[in-house]
């Protein structure tokens, strides 16, 4: 490791002390709710290892209560569709061969990919790594400290822990938005999809409609803007 990735690296892992510690209230509450449900101790900490994905867990955990497994794997595989949008913006910052690459995507999370986001629209690899490792770190052990003392939802809605990742996504919203104009535009388009689509379904759909607006991430720079990103390379 090059001592730049490996200053990108730690500079990674103090930047995730703050999503981590959120990650871990998320995750206490996926643990004592799985427990709740009747799931496994060592499935359910098994499965936030190997799976890492918030949403993904909550919505199978949702789903197979009153669904069948097959549409809950569905349900779950969907409402992670936002990865894929990520994964084409990140891959030409990913490094090495084929299997080197892949392995680098598994760091892809939310915080971790908006701290590893740079002004020319790449993404710094080591960066994506040293945050996303203590968000899995207290995930993990989130979960399996949500196993063992199974604390009730009253209790997390006394404490405010209930709203504390919802407020995590908002302040790396507000970070991202004031940093673009296009991502400020996506925000407030997604917004608009996801109030109408509202009206009309669930949250979860809303949710997945309301990524369309990511898209706009597709559209070509003007060329003032192409000369303000290789202005801003040369002066670093």
């Amino acid at each position: 490791m090059r001592s730049s990735d490996r200053q990108s690296f730690v500079r990674g892992l103090r930047l995730g002390v703050g999503p981590a510690l959120a990650t871990g209230v998320l995750a206490l509450n996926f643990g004592a709710e799985a427990r709740a449900r009747g799931w496994g101790s060592v499935e359910t900490v098994a499965f936030s290892a190997f799976a890492f994905s918030g949403s993904a867990q909550f919505t199978l955990l949702s789903s197979l209560s009153g669904a069948t497994v097959l549409a809950a794997i569905v349900a779950a595989m969907a409402i992670n569709v936002r990865y894929l949008v990520m994964s084409v913006a990140i891959a030409p910052s990913l490094r090495g061969g084929r299997f080197a690459r892949v392995l680098q995507a598994q760091a892809i999370v939310d915080a971790s990919f908006v701290a590893a986001h740079e002004e020319d629209d790449r993404y710094d690899v080591w960066r994506l790594i040293g945050v996303s490792v203590p968000q899995w770190i207290c995930w993990t052990a989130g979960t399996a400290a949500g196993v063992l003392a199974g604390p009730s939802p009253e209790l997390m809605h006394k404490l405010g822990l209930d709203v504390a990742f919802p407020a995590f996504f908002i302040i790396l919203l507000i970070d991202e938005v004031r940093r673009s104009r296009r991502a400020m535009l996506a925000c407030a388009l997604g917004a608009m999809i996801s109030a109408a689509l509202l009206f009309l379904t669930g949250p979860s759909y809303a949710l997945l409609g309301a990524a369309a607006a990511t898209l706009i991430g597709l559209r070509r720079r003007r060329p003032d803007e192409a000369v303000a990103v290789d202005t801003g390379r040369e002066r670093r």
